[in-house]
Order: structure tokens, then sequence, then C-alpha cells
């Protein structure tokens, strides 16, 4: 009697945990597909307005004027005050926060549509979307823990970090054609590992404060390898004006 009683409870708790799980992630993605159509909503805005455009670069000359770099920038300024000051953060301001880099970021990507065909950007949008959902599912139903390949994608992205570094100086397109392979494959991945941790952090039991804000910061995180994605396959399949 009392191993069938353990075991309903264990069902209990699997199903409840389950549910915990289901329901953060869900938010997750929520505030990931806000931030999405602000970033989306504000790039076609800032490329279809030349006033805004022209407002971040100087075409006569092609170099970027001080509200260039400042929205250039600020995107990592945002993710790094987002990060670290976290514990001190509130759910209101937090959210405010990732609202603005998603509109920053929108003002930075603009670029993207001045440089590249907008049927190509529409085509490389949506294959990163099947790529970002097939390796979403495949992170949340994975019964393989992803911790020691998730650091081997940490590893990569450092290296491709460094090698972005080193091919400023020597403007190599081999080095470059290089670093976007192993970016797709990068971020290809650590979508995987990033899904399935986000699972784990949302079967644990949170008050409604740290739930709003981890929402956001896993959002943060989905929004940031998605983007990434996109701009790593753009290399290879967008189509310049």
């Amino acid at each position: 009697m009392l191993e069938s009683n353990s075991g309903y409870f264990s069902a209990q708790q699997t199903v409840k945990t389950g549910t915990l799980a289901k329901s953060f992630m869900a938010n997750v993605f929520l505030w990931m597909t806000v931030a999405m159509a602000v970033t989306a909503a504000t790039a076609y805005w800032f490329a279809a307005t030349p006033s805004l455009i022209s407002s971040l670069v100087n075409f006569e000359t092609g170099k970027m004027s001080i509200l260039g770099w400042v929205v250039t920038l600020a995107p990592l300024g945002f993710v790094l005050l987002m990060s670290f000051g976290y514990q001190k953060l509130s759910p209101a301001i937090l959210t405010l926060l990732f609202l603005a880099f998603s509109m920053l970021m929108g003002m930075s990507l603009s670029f993207v549509l001045l440089i590249y065909t907008a049927a190509s950007v529409y085509k490389t949008f949506a294959i990163t979307a099947g790529m970002f959902a097939i390796m979403s599912v495949t992170g949340y139903t994975t019964k393989t823990d992803l911790t020691k390949f998730g650091s081997i994608m940490m590893m990569g992205l450092v290296g491709i970090i460094i090698a972005m570094v080193v091919n400023v100086f020597l403007h190599s397109s081999t080095l470059e054609y290089i670093i976007s392979i192993i970016g797709v494959l990068v971020f290809t991945g650590l979508t995987a590992y990033d899904v399935q941790k986000l699972k784990r952090i949302g079967t644990t039991e949170m008050d409604q404060v740290n739930l709003r804000k981890m929402s956001i910061m896993g959002a943060l995180t989905l929004y940031l390898d998605f983007i990434n994605l996109f701009l790593f396959l753009l290399r290879f399949l967008g189509d310049r004006r």
C-alpha cells in the first residue's frame, strides 16, 4: 500500500513539474516573439525612412554617425546590464530594458535591409525560423543531457569572437567564410542546449517575481540565438543589392 501511494505521489509530482516547465517555456517564447516583432518593425521603419537611416550613417562618406555607433554598441551594454543587474532589477525594469534592447537591435539591423534584397532576407528568416523550431523541439524533448555539448558550443562561440576580432585586421574572405560556417553550427547547437537548460529551470518552483524575471532572461537568451543564427545564415543565403 505504501509503495502504491509513493508511485501515485511520484506521478503527481512529475505532472506538476511538467506543467511548470510548459508554462514557463510558453512565457519565454511569448516574450521572445514580442521582442522579435519589435525588432522587425523597428528595422523596417528605419530602413524605409530616409531621414531615420541617415541619422545613423552618412551615405556620402559611408561612415556611421555618433548615433550609429551608439546604436551598434548599446545592445551589448543592455545585455551586460540585464545579466549582471538581474538580482537588483525589478521585473518591470527588466522587461523595459528587454524591449528597449529589441528596439535598438531593430535600428542596428535596419542596415541588413539596405545591404540585402528583401526576398533573400525573408527567405533566410524563414529558413532560420525552421531550423530554430526544429532545434527547440529537439532540446525540449530529448532525454540526452546536453550540458557537455553546450560547453563545447560555448567554446566554439569564444573561438568565433576571437576569430572575428582577428579578421578585422586581416580582412580575409576565407576566414570570414569559415567563421560563418562555424557560427551557423554553434548557434544551431546552442538553441537546443539553451532550450533544455531553460526547461530544467522551469521545473523548479519560483515566486512570481523570479518567474517573470527568468522568463525575460530566457527570452533574451533564445532571441540572441535566433538573431545570430539568422545573421550567419544571411552571409550564405543573402543576395546583395
